[in-house]
């Protein structure tokens, strides 16, 4: 499939460039079941989209065609396949907001620049949602042309169904439904005659040139101001400050009184009602791809989650009673299972770094099936071999050549293709699996080889993969060899 979805895209970047293709990168997948491949041919490079929804698809287009006549940052597309499942945009490089954010929180600070970054995103918000969307055609919308009760209650029961069901959280479905339908009525007070791009947050603001750039609009569709700035000061990782929160949510008001006549007050009113909602909407989500799904990295962000949603708790009302959503909503951030809390992940991903260190000593090697699998020095014998050679080899890159899997440039070419992380999403459950059965039963060995064709990129890029995520996870010792490590080519 993939290497049909590669040659397709080849063809036409051919036919949009005239240049032959020299590199196709998978990109890494966020939230969406589209996949996005970096593309450069001699001179020229594009992204790659393939998405079998036609109708999201036909609506991007035209969206996209829309924005760039009122001006708008958006990506240029640059040709669509015949069936409408394959289309090349403009590349905007790898930085977005979000990733900014990422790190400046390793520093621990919400700097002046980032907030600069969000008052110009901030700044663009008005004019999608009231400039541009005065001539939008509302036909194409996808799923539906207006966020309405039924678009509500479809956010509210993925929160019901796929967190609550199955986080185990207790409620009583007929009164939490009546609450539903008392929520979206209240909400439906708001005036909803704008554009709502309905994702709205760090993760889809590029920053090329110094400048934002929008893109992953095509879910957008009338609605109320309110949904969209909620969306971006509460996005659950970017975990800004409440502080700066209250300055940016001034600071867009100030900015939307340029547009029209805004009450403050009567927005406010509102606006709280779509932080609920949007924040209810993404522990849907997060339940569904993380308890239902089992993919980890949504898990870690329920702590998160959680937190915002006890803030708003303890900090804001709202003008309509919703006494059996507000009791679900006050035991959810009050009695959470052990495994989902602040400070812990899942049963799948959780950590046991904190027991007492054991005397299970993890060999891990890297190694060429031409030299064959290392042997086993302990009594045991036995252990796991991974073979990595069905992976991307970056070996075959002439630019790639001669760095090792320990090296910026191959763990970059790696962690970006989707192979490479399903295949460590068995990798980790395997071994984690292993590893909590061994230190139960206080064995002292286990060894793991991972084995490419020549021990220098995929099999070592895998073994100090492995060995960072069991250093992150359990109290053990681990012996980490890189078996041709002699032998690579300086």
């Amino acid at each position: 499939m993939k290497k049909n979805i590669q040659s397709n895209l080849s063809i036409i970047f051919k036919d949009w460039s005239d240049e032959k293709v020299e590199q196709i990168i998978h990109l890494p997948s966020s939230g969406s079941y589209r996949q996005y491949f970096r593309i450069k041919g001699r001179d020229k490079t594009a992204i790659g989209v393939f998405n079998n929804d036609i109708k999201e698809n036909k609506a991007f287009f035209s969206f996209t065609k829309h924005f760039l006549k009122n001006d708008l940052n958006v990506p240029e597309i640059y040709s669509v396949s015949s069936d409408n499942k394959i289309y090349l945009i403009k590349d905007l490089g790898d930085i977005t907001l979000f990733s900014i954010v990422l790190q400046q929180q390793k520093k621990s600070v919400f700097s002046e620049d980032i907030i600069e970054l969000y008052k110009k995103a901030i700044d663009e918000l008005p004019k999608f949602q009231i400039t541009a969307g005065k001539g939008i055609d509302y036909n194409r919308c996808y799923p539906g042309p207006v966020f309405d009760k039924q678009s509500m209650l479809w956010d509210l029961n993925y929160f019901k169904y796929y967190f609550l069901k199955l986080a185990k959280i207790p409620f009583d479905e007929h009164k939490l439904e009546n609450d539903f339908q008392r929520f979206t009525d209240f909400l439906l007070e708001a005036d909803k005659n704008y554009f709502m791009y309905r994702d709205f947050q760090s993760r889809n603001i590029m920053i090329f040139e110094g400048k934002p750039y929008f893109i992953d609009y095509q879910g957008g569709r009338k609605g109320a101001l309110q949904y969209d700035i909620a969306s971006l000061l509460f996005q659950v990782k970017a975990a800004i400050p409440n502080d700066i929160k209250n300055y940016l949510l001034e600071y867009y008001l100030s900015n939307l009184g340029k547009y029209i006549s805004v009450n403050n007050r009567e927005f406010k009113r509102y606006y709280w009602g779509f932080v609920y909602l949007r924040l209810l909407q993404v522990l849907g989500a997060y339940g569904f791809r993380g308890l239902y799904e089992k993919k980890s990295h949504f898990l870690q962000s329920i702590p998160t989650a959680i937190e915002n949603l006890k803030w708003l708790l303890q900090n804001i009302g709202l003008s309509v009673k919703l006494p059996t959503l507000m009791n679900v909503l006050n035991i959810l951030t009050e009695n959470l299972p052990e495994s989902l809390r602040p400070g812990r992940v899942s049963k799948e991903t959780k950590t046991i770094s904190k027991q007492p260190h054991s005397n299970l000593k993890i060999t891990i090697n890297s190694f060429s099936y031409k030299k064959g699998i290392p042997d086993d020095k302990t009594e045991n014998g036995g252990g796991f071999v991974f073979d990595c050679r069905a992976l991307p080899n970056p070996g075959r890159l002439e630019e790639l050549k001669y760095f090792t899997g320990k090296d910026k440039q191959v763990i970059d070419f790696l962690e970006r293709e989707k192979e490479v992380e399903e295949f460590f999403n068995y990798v980790f459950s395997i071994i984690d699996q292993s590893i909590e059965k061994y230190l139960e039963r206080n064995f002292s060995d286990l060894m793991v080889n991972f084995g490419c064709t020549g021990g220098q990129h995929r099999s070592v890029f895998c073994a100090e993969k492995l060995t960072n995520h069991l250093k992150e996870k359990y109290n053990v010792k681990i012996i980490l060899t890189h078996t041709e490590e002699d032998n690579w080519k300086k």
